[in-house]
């Protein structure tokens, strides 16, 4: 009895240390940023994977160490599901438990790999590369959700200004290739130490950026602070939307106004009154909103450009969309049980528009971002052509007050310094304001305050290498990694 009770901790234990240090390295996110957390945290998983004696056990360590950092950094994903708690707050544990345990399978079959196919020398090479895919993975499969990247713990550091060449995975490769040799520190403490202090170096010596360069453009940005638990209530509703057009009205008049989404709480097929109501407060100013609107049975989340005669003068349906709080996948059978996308108002869920597509606006060629959109580099490449400007509408209400928001600007503002260009970023609660293009926020409205602020836009910078290449180079030297550690470090196939 005592040889198994032994083995049973011995197989528990490094579970429980991974689970506790993935929960550790959660705190290098936003709005925390411990950073001295991912060198512990890493370097620590990757002891646990040099002492792995088989692939399950490598797999068991990843999904734990996933499961506790996607567990507490995604902890806001809770959130939707108190906004009408009678109805929905016992879905809330089962969302966070299977997302993270979803999200941390990609890990544990990295880990797996790694301990598989590389003899001990050679683990900690194979799992940056093996890791580094699996990251990839999450960012693209099923429509993709790579919300909490590494490269999002870095985004106040001198590594960010590596982002316009390299992009979020090269930053997050590079993480990894500082901090998983550490585990060597006691053995080898010269290559354990030599990457990361050298990357450090590096970026020690890298140029402070510039200031901007300004145009003559004066955006205003909207913020009506609106809980989402009273944003579509029929006592409250019209009251967010009188305050914002209060806002209209106030001081000098600016070139252009723009409010977040979902701002007016109508379809747009009915909404002419209210749209012609909402220029008034502000007459000849032009004005970008976020509004719903019906066409051929679809429902779409819109923003809709107002131009300063009056009137929509163009569209942009927003394309990604959110699964299971936008749409539901097969939703006309999951309607059938009652089943509905979270932020859709109106049917059973919104319908794709066609594409990220470009409103020329007179402050430039405009990239509309709803939302969630801004999370994806991907999806601001497959603009037609390069913009002069990013404006994002998002209704961050749905993420709560406490680390959703937080890590939602931080993803904003790495899209801007990856393009090179200038962000507006209207959110219905917060945090509204000006990112400029080297991903600095500039003047804001913080978390929770009904208000507007007049910004300044600044003129962007020259296209990127990132802007051009993408993910592409940063894939392939992985996919070059994994293959040449496996062609020269990969242990003989086991006997049955």
């Amino acid at each position: 009895m005592m040889p198994r009770l032994r083995l049973s901790r011995d197989a528990v234990l490094p579970g429980l240390i991974a689970l506790a240090l993935g929960a550790l390295m959660s705190f290098a996110l936003a709005p925390t940023h411990f950073l001295w957390t991912v060198p512990i945290a890493l370097g620590g998983i990757a002891a646990l994977v040099l002492r792995a004696q088989s692939p399950r056990r490598g797999a068991s360590l990843g999904w734990a160490f996933g499961l506790g950092y996607f567990a507490l950094g995604l902890a806001w994903i809770i959130e939707p599901f108190l906004v009408d708690p009678d109805r929905h707050a016992w879905m809330a544990p089962f969302a966070l438990f299977f997302l993270s345990g979803g999200l941390a399978l990609f890990w544990g079959a990295a880990f797996a790999g790694a301990v598989r196919f590389a003899r001990r020398g050679a683990r900690i090479l194979l799992l940056v590369a093996l890791w580094s895919l699996a990251e990839f993975a999450r960012a693209y499969v099923l429509t993709g959700f790579p919300w909490a990247g590494f490269g999002q713990f870095w985004i106040d550091t001198p590594a960010a200004q590596l982002l316009p060449w390299i992009g979020p995975h090269g930053v997050a490769v590079l993480t990894l290739v500082a901090f998983l040799p550490l585990a060597l520190l006691r053995n080898c403490p010269a290559v354990a130490l030599l990457p990361g202090v050298t990357l450090f170096a590096l970026l020690a010596l890298w140029p402070t950026p510039p200031a901007s360069v300004l145009t003559s453009h004066v955006v205003r940005l909207v913020q009506p602070n609106a809980p989402q638990h009273q944003k579509w209530h029929p006592d409250f509703r019209w009251d967010f939307v009188r305050r914002a057009m209060v806002f209209n009205a106030e001081g000098p008049r600016p070139d252009m106004i723009v409010w977040p989404e979902t701002s007016v709480p109508q379809l747009l097929n009915h909404a002419q009154d209210t749209l012609e109501a909402v220029q008034g407060a502000a007459p000849g100013v032009p004005l970008l909103l976020g509004i719903q609107r019906e066409e051929a049975g679809a429902y779409y989340n819109s923003a809709a450009y107002l131009g300063p005669e009056g009137g929509v003068q163009a569209l942009y349906d927003k394309a990604h969309l959110v699964p299971f709080g936008e749409y539901v996948p097969f939703g006309d059978v999951m309607a059938r049980f009652g089943i509905y996308g979270f932020a859709s108002q109106a049917g059973a869920g919104y319908a794709a528009g066609p594409g990220m597509q470009l409103l020329d606006l007179p402050i430039g060629a405009a990239l509309p971002l709803i939302c969630y959109e801004a999370v994806f580099p991907q999806d601001l490449r497959a603009a037609p052509a390069r913009p002069d400007v990013l404006v994002q509408i998002t209704n961050d209400a749905w993420f709560g007050t406490r680390s959703g928001p937080y890590q939602h600007l931080v993803q904003a503002r790495m899209r801007a310094v990856e393009q090179g260009l200038p962000m507006l970023r209207a959110a219905n609660t917060g945090i509204s304001g000006l990112i400029d293009p080297y991903g600095r926020l500039g003047p804001s409205l913080p978390l929770g305050e009904a208000g507007f602020v007049d910004v300044v836009l600044p003129a962007p910078l020259p296209a990127t290498l990132f802007s051009r290449t993408g993910d592409w180079p940063v894939f392939i030297l992985c996919v070059i990694l994994a293959v040449v550690v496996l062609r020269h470090a990969t242990i003989p196939p086991l006997r049955s």
